[in-house]
Parts: structure tokens; C-alpha cells; sequence
């Protein structure tokens, strides 16, 4: 059909009081982006003319998520009329009043839900000219659900919620998913009609269903394939239980493009990175955000890395990764931390307990062990001596230090910026620069060595040192 003739309508208005949160229910996040942000990607990539999310709850944080993320979509608010159905009536609303295509409903809180079954979904229903399409659940445990009724040729009858079934209704496996395609004008008249005569005074949108059948309109019930396709999250519980379907899922797809994973169940990705062929992810790898990982890399273990971007043939060994750049050849790690404004360049290192933040470190310089380096830009093939500080902050303001290329730091360096040092200098160990350093000059600190001849037995009597100095 064509999209002009399309809307989907999200609810995403229930207060989630399950979930004993703070934080609006689809708020939560799942493999990188919160559960109401999966639904309208999907709604998004189906083409439709109106995508028409319907809120209420902390509706501030909603709609300033959508306003930043889906700003194509437009905006519906639930009044004080509670249900699912009143919930459809106010996302109507917002449609052009001679809009006369299909109406998709969803929800903002069932994130797997894919574009592949949404397409079958109206596929069907418009080669059928039904009014109405329900899209339904086999499961083992089907409580709390609304039950669907059959006839006994298999024909949809209607749609019953738990609370309102009977004991023989209640034996039905058969549950609602709680997402439909409806012919909008007859949606509309029947919601007119759909009052809230039930357990929970609301109006359902399930009675629409049984509306229409009786007004001899054609009504069909589909069964889902997949049915964590439909898995809805109420709490914390089914929240981590979609979680690592979906993350097997991701994993899995990952696997099948090239990329080696170890251990599936402890490797975490959100749905946002993109990997590299012939790239090995070891145990306990988490890439979060808009990371990206360069053919041939190594990652792992025990990192988390999060929007990264990773060149080809990289290493990251335990490290703790944020909104930084790791070149070509370059190696990360052991017990690395990179903050943001971290460029390493091709064939760099950061080695182990090394801190970085806003430092970018050029083509084959190395920053081995012990270092903190922040608010730095060094050259290529510079070698940082192990345990060297970066002094950036001198308690007011942060300042910026230069190193220039092919330069040799000693061990145990502190470099008080604001400072420079020219290509090819060296520096001493233990020194503390605090002037700038010229092109091939050596930095040092003249401080001469004083050795006190007998002081241990003098200051220290009846010690084991003083015993022993003694032999």
C-alpha cells in the first residue's frame, strides 16, 4: 500500500509501576537504546506516512527524547480516560481527519518486535479486507493475559481479558500481543461504541474487535512464529530476560558476518556498533553506543568499551574505553583508561594502568606503564617513560602540553603544563619539567645525591637493616 495511506500508533502512556522506577518504563534500556526507542525505529523503517506516539506518564522525559531522536513523529497525549482503547482514540486524533488507510498499534514496551512481521501482519490483513487484524501468542503460561476466543471452526470471536475470563476461558493458551492493523474508519466507529463495562473500568481496545465482528465487519487472528517477538516488558525481571535474547540474537548475527565470538554469553553489544570482519571478541567484552570495531581487531577481555571508533588490526586488553580513537596496529591495555578526547594513532600503544583523557598521541608513540596523560597532544614515535604525569590542572584552569616527535621521557617525569618539547629531546628520570624544552635538548633536574655514611645503625639501632648493614 502506499505510505501516505499508513499510521502506526505507539502506545507508550502507562505509568510502568512494576518496573519501581523513577524512570518512565520505556525509558529502560536494552542493547543501547531505551525500549520506546526500539519501537519507534521500527515503526520509522515501516515507511509510514504518521507515526503517532500516545503518552502520558513523565511525559517531559518522552517528549524530550522523541523531539531529539524521532523528530518526523507527532506527539499524542492520553487524557484522564484510562484504557488502551482511550489511549488509540487520542492517537487518532492527531491523524488527518480524511486519513482513510491501515492503522497499525503497537506497543512501547515490546522492543523485539521487527518490521518483517509488521509488513506480514498488513500484508495479510489487506489481502483479506479485514477491519481488523490481531496479532496473537501461543504460550505455556498465558497468565495475565487477554485470552483469545475462538469458534470451534478456529474463527476469532473475541479478545478476553484475564481478569474478566472465566475459569474455562482461562485454560487458553492462545494469548493477545497486543499489536493490531485496523481499517481506520471502521476503528474509529468502533471505538464509539467501546465502553468500560469490565474488572478495571477501562475502555480496551480489545473490545473494538468484538465490535466490529457484530457489526458483520471481517475480523482475523494471526499467531506470531517467533514469540519473543511480542515479549512485553512489565519489570526488571522480563526486562533482563529480553536483554539477553536480544544480545544472543545480536551475537548471533555478528557470528555469521565474520566476527569471533568466544564466549556469546558474556560479550554484550548494543545494537548501534558496527563490527569489522576477522574481528575476535574474548569474554567479557561489552561495546556500547556508536562504537565501531576496524577487520582483524582483538578485543577482550574484560572491556566495555562505548562510543569508540577502532581501526583494523587493533588490540584492547581490559580496558575501560569512552568516547576516544584507537588507530591501525594500535594496542590498548592491560588496565588502560581512556576518557573522552583520546586519539591513539596507527601503531600507538597505551599500556598497562595507564589513565588518558583529551590526548592525542601520534603514529607509533607509546605511553608503556604508570602514565597519566591529559590535555596532551604528543608526536610520532615518542616514547613516554613509565610512571609520568601530565600536570594539566593547576587548580583553576586545565592547561595543554606538547611533545613534540621521537622523543625520550624518563621514568618517573612530570611535565607542568602549560609546556613544550621539541623533536628529538630527551628528559631524565625523575625530572619535573617546567620549562620548555628545545628541539635535541636534554631536560634535567641538577639535584646531586647525598649518601650518609652509618646513618642506619645511628637512627636505627637494633634493627634488622642495621644488623645486616653491619655484615
Amino acid at each position: 500500500m502506499s505510505e501516505k495511506h499508513l499510521a502506526v500508533v505507539v502506545l507508550a502512556a502507562g505509568e510502568g509501576t512494576r518496573m519501581r522506577s523513577k524512570k518512565p518504563k520505556v525509558m529502560h534500556e536494552l542493547a543501547g537504546l531505551p525500549l520506546l526507542g526500539h519501537v519507534l525505529a521500527t515503526a520509522t523503517s515501516l515507511g509510514a506516512a504518521h507515526v503517532i506516539p500516545v503518552i502520558r506518564h513523565q511525559k517531559e522525559a518522552l517528549t524530550d527524547y522523541i523531539n531529539a531522536f524521532y523528530p518526523t513523529v507527532k506527539i499524542a497525549h492520553q487524557d484522564e480516560v484510562p484504557g488502551t482503547g482511550r489511549a488509540v482514540e487520542c492517537g487518532l486524533e492527531s491523524l488527518p481527519s480524511d486519513f482513510n488507510g491501515a492503522v497499525i498499534v503497537t506497543s512501547g514496551d515490546v522492543p523485539l518486535l521487527d518490521v518483517p512481521t509488521l509488513e506480514s501482519l498488513l500484508e495479510a490483513h489487506l489481502e483479506g479486507s479485514y477491519a481488523a487484524t490481531v496479532l496473537t501468542a501461543i504460550v505455556e503460561d498465558p497468565t495475565g493475559y487477554g485470552r483469545v476466543i475462538r469458534s470451534n471452526d478456529g474463527k476469532f470471536i473475541q479478545i478476553v481479558e484475564h481478569r474478566d475470563a472465566d475459569t474455562e476461558q482461562l485454560e487458553i493458551s492462545e494469548v493477545n500481543a497486543g499489536v493490531y492493523v485496523f481499517d481506520a474508519a471502521h476503528l474509529r466507529s468502533a471505538l464509539a461504541k467501546v465502553g468500560s463495562h469490565n474488572a478495571q473500568g477501562e475502555k480496551y481496545l480489545t473490545d473494538v474487535a468484538a465490535e466490529l465482528l457484530q457489526a458483520g465487519k471481517k475480523v482475523q487472528a494471526l499467531a506470531v512464529s517467533d514469540n519473543w517477538l511480542v515479549a512485553g516488558i512489565n519489570d526488571r525481571v522480563q526486562l533482563s530476560e529480553v536483554a539477553a535474547e536480544l544480545n544472543y540474537r545480536i551475537c548471533e548475527a555478528w557470528q555469521r558476518a565474520g566476527v569471533t565470538i568466544l564466549d556469546p554469553s558474556s560479550t554484550w553489544i548494543d545494537v548501534t556498533v558496527q563490527i569489522g570482519e576477522d574481528v575476535t571478541l574474548l569474554p567479557g567484552t561489552y561495546l556500547k553506543g556508536f562504537t565501531t570495531i576496524g577487520a582483524g581487531s582483538n578485543i577482550g577481555p574484560e572491556v566495555v568499551i562505548t562510543d569508540t571508533q577502532i581501526g583494523d588490526s587493533a588490540t584492547v586488553i581490559k580496558a575501560h574505553v569512552t568516547g576516544s580513537k584507537i588507530g591501525e596496529g594500535a594496542s590498548v591495555g592491560p588496565f588502560a583508561y581512556l576518557r573522552p578526547g583520546t586519539d591513539l594513532g596507527a601503531d600507538g600503544k597505551i599500556g598497562t594502568f595507564v589513565e588518558t583523557k583529551n590526548a592525542k598521541i601520534g603514529r607509533g608513540s607509546k605511553v608503556p606503564h604508570l602514565s597519566y596523560v591529559g590535555d596532551a597532544e604528543i608526536g610520532e614515535e615518542t616514547n613516554i617513560g613509565a610512571g609520568t604525569i601530565f600536570a594539566n590542572y593547576d587548580g583553576i584552569n586545565k592547561h595543554k602540553s606538547k611533545i613534540g616527535s621521537h622523543v625520550r621521557s624518563g621514568s618517573h617525569n612530570v611535565f607542568v603544563a602549560p609546556i613544550t618539547i621539541g623533536d628529538g629531546a630527551y628528559t631524565a628520570a625523575g625530572t619535573v619539567v617546567r620549562k620548555d624544552v628545545a628541539s635535541g635538548e636534554l631536560a634535567m633536574n641538577v639535584a646531586p645525591q647525598r649518601n650518609l655514611a652509618g646513618w642506619v645503625v645511628a637512627n636505627r639501632p637494633g634493627t634488622k637493616s642495621a644488623e645486616a648493614s653491619k655484615n
